[in-house]
């Protein structure tokens, strides 16, 4: 199998992946325990499903039983920009790297497909493939088959390519040999702790979502908190500050796949917060945004606009304090009265 694991290996990196790495599925006993302690927390908020399915999150080989082995992946979208570099410009909108191109679940998992079939190909198996769409610890099992370790903002990272990855899996009834664990290397910094803007990490490796400004703007039903909609800025999908202040960033490697880096940009909050559903849909085609609707979206907007201290921006967010929706109307009149303020 070593002579397997080295084509395999080789072959992942052909595709475009930048690491390739295998553990067992039971190489993550710790996951159960750390996942109940969140959820208990109440950390998840609203993600129900966390909760719904901690038996298989908890354990690979609940998923599976028959697979031998995780063989772990790991894909750079790394931005040519700083990408918090938007942040200043506050009438424009910050949109989370990732979501700037092309749907990265479609993107990923053909990959991962493609390198499955030429596993089969190569040796009688059977295989599934993940990503971020089933109860997998993708984190937990890349830092055990040795991609990288649990950052302390949770995200996984590597010295060799930093912590602008997706991450997937396939698993195989074959039993390739393993790699082993990597270890933390934190060491004492915290720049992705104090580059948060809303205090989301209560402790060094814990993050709790509801505070999150990623869990607010993409898995967040309904308003916002008052105390957290001013430190959103203008974020409207997504943050990757605590990912962007990382130091291990210097190793990053380009993303090999043009597609994540589209058009999306930096657009005008004004263009954006006019787009009624059929317009939302039409712009956001084929983009990770598309899922969280318009409604959860203009919402996210009409925060951003009330955060950028354009009193100009009021007349564009007017008209929605009708808005058929109860949340979008709630943003509006409050990015009214706070441009008001202003």
């Amino acid at each position: 199998m070593d002579d397997l694991k080295d084509r395999l290996v080789a072959q992942a990196l052909a595709e475009g992946f930048v690491a390739c790495k295998v553990c067992r599925p039971s190489d993550v006993p710790q996951v159960p325990a750390r996942l109940a302690a969140f959820v208990e927390a109440g950390y998840h908020g609203q993600m129900a499903w966390m909760a719904d399915r901690m038996a298989w999150r908890g354990d690979p080989a609940a998923l599976w039983p028959e697979a031998g082995s995780v063989i772990m992946l790991a894909e750079s979208y790394a931005p040519e920009h700083d990408p918090t570099a938007v942040l200043e410009h506050t009438d424009k909108a910050a949109i989370s790297v990732y979501a700037h191109g092309r749907d990265y679940h479609d993107i990923v998992k053909k990959r991962l497909k493609r390198l499955a079939r030429w596993l089969i190909e190569q040796e009688t198996c059977e295989v599934k493939v993940f990503v971020d769409t089933a109860p997998v610890p993708e984190k937990a099992l890349g830092q055990a088959a040795g991609l990288g370790w649990q950052g302390k903002h949770t995200n996984l990272l590597s010295r060799d390519w930093g912590n602008w990855a997706f991450l997937g899996a396939i698993f195989t009834t074959l039993e390739l040999p393993v790699d082993g664990a990597e270890v933390d290397h934190c060491g004492s910094c915290r720049s992705c702790l104090d580059a948060c803007p809303t205090d989301a990490f209560p402790a060094p490796y814990r993050l709790d979502a509801r505070r999150c400004i990623s869990y607010l703007t993409i898995e967040h039903k309904g308003p916002v908190d008052l105390a957290l909609r001013s430190k959103m800025g203008n974020r409207i999908y997504g943050c990757d500050d605590c990912l962007a202040a990382c130091p291990w960033n210097k190793f990053a490697v380009a993303a090999s796949d043009m597609r994540y880096h589209g058009g999306v940009g930096a657009p005008d909050l004004a263009d954006l917060v006019t787009l009624d559903d059929t317009a939302f849909r039409t712009r956001f085609s084929g983009s990770p945004i598309k899922r969280i609707g318009r409604d959860r979206f203009i919402r996210n907007v009409l925060y951003a606009i009330g955060n950028s201290g354009k009193p100009r921006l009021s007349a564009a967010a007017q008209p929605l304090v009708q808005d058929p929706d109860a949340t979008v109307a709630d943003a509006a009149r409050w990015a009214v009265a706070r441009l008001a303020a202003k």
